[in-house]
């Protein structure tokens, strides 16, 4: 199969269903060898089962494409370093890890659990970090060895993560941290000819169902801005050699609507040349607020 990613090495995580399930399929149809991983929990993280990631796989393979499933946990620490080891045996190498698996368990904060709290932020931001440190040091090791890859990553933020969300501390906490998370990693693994960025997309997903059902529903003018397939063209792109060169960057994707978000940015600023006094910082801060960019409002307020 040819394309802006022919005969490319590609791992997409939580790809058995969704956005990633689009990603995996795209990432095929341009050309890519998919490791189509799933671990086939439910929406909230429950039961097993490597069901839906052999499904795309099949589908990839019956459309002339390469794939194989792979049921790693990739919060996991040996599980995911498994993964990656599969996808190298299996394609002799890897250029691409597009990490994508989560799951939600809403709560209002005066009413969440720390075993919520923990789950949600195991699953998104360990199961983020896990992979792509197996991943990393491949690359650090082939780079050494005076092999570099082209190599791409494609983290998973969200809205929630940039401008918080409502009922969601601890998902919208995990996906800041991706955010960070991208940017350290970008400025570590450049040496390494690697780029890593960051999405945050929004569509209509087994995670958007529910409180957001309504706002995710299929328009009526022909175009489903809401549909997963609009996300993955962007990934393609990302994980492609053409995009050589954009590293650290978070782009926010909603059907044709692509922005880049520009983060946290140092301000205006008072420097007083000595240590403040705590009485006389209500007008010096007041005039930074004056002088600063409002906040965009979180999600849900």
């Amino acid at each position: 199969m040819a394309g802006i990613c022919s005969g490319r090495v590609a791992i997409v995580t939580g790809a058995g269903r969704g956005i990633g399930r689009e990603h995996a399929l795209e990432l095929a149809r341009q050309g890519a060898k998919v490791v189509v991983n799933d671990l086939g929990t439910t929406l909230d993280g429950n039961g097993t089962g490597t069901g839906p990631a052999q499904d795309v796989a099949d589908e990839i393979i019956a459309a002339g494409g390469e794939a194989v499933a792979n049921g790693a946990d990739v919060a996991d620490f040996e599980e995911a370093g498994a993964m990656v080891r599969q996808a190298i045996e299996t394609f002799d190498g890897l250029d691409i890890l597009v990490n994508n698996a989560g799951f939600v368990r809403d709560r209002m904060l005066v009413n969440a659990t720390l075993d919520e709290w923990e789950a949600v932020l195991r699953v998104h931001l360990t199961g983020h970090f896990a992979p792509l440190r197996h991943a990393a040091a491949y690359w650090r090791t082939e780079a050494k060895e005076g092999r570099t890859r082209d190599a791409r990553v494609v983290n998973t933020s969200s809205g929630a993560g940039l401008q918080g969300s409502i009922g969601q501390a601890a998902y919208s906490t995990a996906k800041g941290g991706i955010a960070s998370l991208t940017l350290v990693a970008a400025a570590e693994l450049a040496r390494y000819g690697v780029t890593v960025n960051a999405l945050a997309p929004s569509a209509r997903t087994r995670m958007t169902e529910g409180p957001f059902a309504e706002a995710m529903a299929a328009p009526e003018d022909g175009f489903d801005r809401m549909d997963p397939a609009n996300i993955s063209p962007v990934v393609a792109w990302l994980a492609s050699p053409e995009s050589a060169g954009v590293t650290g960057r978070v782009f926010e994707i909603e059907g044709g609507r692509l922005c880049i978000q520009e983060g946290w940015r140092h301000g205006p600023v008072e420097d007083a040349g000595r240590r403040w006094e705590a009485a006389e910082l209500g007008p010096v801060v007041q005039r930074l607020l004056a002088a600063g960019v409002t906040p965009e409002p979180v999600y849900g307020a």
